[in-house]
Order: C-alpha cells, then structure tokens, then sequence
C-alpha cells in the first residue's frame, strides 16, 4: 500500500512539530509549511492525498487556501483553528473542508479524524470492487471506485464529504434520513458535528448538481431531513 502525502500548513512551529510527529508514526509522509502561500507554490509541483490547514496565518488565510485548493482539487481538507465559533465552522464546511477541529485540541483526535477520512474513502472503494461500480440515477452516473460523478455537461466536482453524503442518499433512494443519521452514516458516529452544517454541505450539493443542468434533486422532508427520490 503506497503511503500517503499529508501536507500541514500553521504558522506555529510547535503545532507543526507535533502534528508531524504523531501523523508520522501512523505511518503517513508528513511536509509542512508555515504559511499558506508556501503550501499553494508546492500544489502546483504535486497533490497530496490530504491538507491540514490553520485558518489564521500570516498572508493568505487557511479559508482562502481552501477555495483555492477547491479549484484544483477534491482532496480531503481539515481545518484547524483556535476560532471556536457556529460561524467559523460553517464558513469552513461551505468553503469545501470536510473537517474542523478548534484548538486546543488532542494530537490523538487528529489522527483518529484523519484515519477516519481515510477509512470511509477505502472502504467506498472496496464496495466497489465488490459491488456493481456504477450507479445512475436520472441524468447522473456515479463510478464509485474513481469517486467520480458526471453528467452531459461533464463532471460535477465533489469534496470528500459532498461525494460521500450524495452516494449514501442514491444508494437509499427514496429514504427519508434525518440530520443525525446522515451524520452518522458519512461523518461517523463518534464525529460531534452541528446538525445544521448538513444543511450547508447539502446546498453546495444542489448548487453544484444545478450548474451542471442536472435534474437530480434532494429534496427536503420538511420537519425531517433529507431524500433522493428515483
């Protein structure tokens, strides 16, 4: 199994180092970088399989780093920050991470979160080997081993999380799920995350499925939660 590239960008040496540390004896090739800028320069020499991004730093901020690594790439995202607010997580699920852990926080939740990513990423891809690959549902084909969604207007761009949370909703079309079953299924159970920021993963779903032309919808049970109907 090849070792996967993990690129962390804070502007704190200690949390670098320590980050690094723990990351490294999962077994993971760790490069750091004490800005964002720094990090942007070497995404253009090569993609990693993750990002960890702080979101106060010197120069181009972490929220800014992200919408630019949306624009190249699906690449997990995790956002850490020492801002612990409804709002801050919010921006950073609608800008595309696919986690966020405020600070201070234990190394040994890092890496759990980052095993965890990784996790649900392989086991979609064992599903696939083991199952049909292909899945299509009105105008949209899904190739669930390149994690990969298109229609006639081509590929529609999915983060981590937006690939696994429209997948879940196909494979039981015409279920309702509510926000903590959803949570559950995508995220993990052990993932403490506000119900409410599925609604914001939700709407950059339907946003993305709309620019394409797509006639896919997830519709709103109102009062409940979420479908996908046939």
């Amino acid at each position: 199994m090849a070792i996967k590239t993990i690129y962390i960008a804070d502007d704190e040496k200690k949390i670098r180092d320590l980050i690094s540390l723990y990351l490294t004896n999962e077994g993971y090739h760790i490069i750091g970088f004490k800005d964002g800028n720094s990090l942007l320069l070497k995404l253009t020499e090569k993609i990693p399989d993750m990002v960890i991004l702080d979101i106060m730093m010197p120069g181009i901020n972490g929220y800014d780093v992200c919408k630019e690594i949306r624009k190249k790439s699906n690449i997990p995202i995790i956002m850490v920050s020492a801002k612990d607010e409804p709002f801050d997580k919010i921006l950073g699920i609608e800008l595309g991470s696919d986690d966020y852990l405020a600070k201070p926080f234990s190394p040994r939740e890092l890496v759990a979160r980052v095993k965890n990513i990784f996790k649900r990423i392989g086991n979609a891809s064992k599903i696939a080997d083991s199952e049909s690959n292909q899945l299509t549902v009105k105008d949209i084909i899904i190739y669930k081993d390149q994690r990969k969604i298109i229609n006639g207007s081509g590929e529609i761009l999915l983060t981590t999380k937006e690939f696994d949370l429209l997948l879940f909703l196909i494979e039981n079309k015409n279920k309702v799920f509510n926000r903590s079953q959803l949570i559950d299924h995508v995220w993990g159970y052990e993932y403490v995350l506000e119900t409410r920021l599925v609604d914001d993963v939700i709407k950059r779903i339907r946003k993305k499925l709309k620019d394409k032309g797509s006639i896919l919808e997830i519709t709103t049970v109102w009062g409940y939660g979420y479908k996908v109907e046939e």
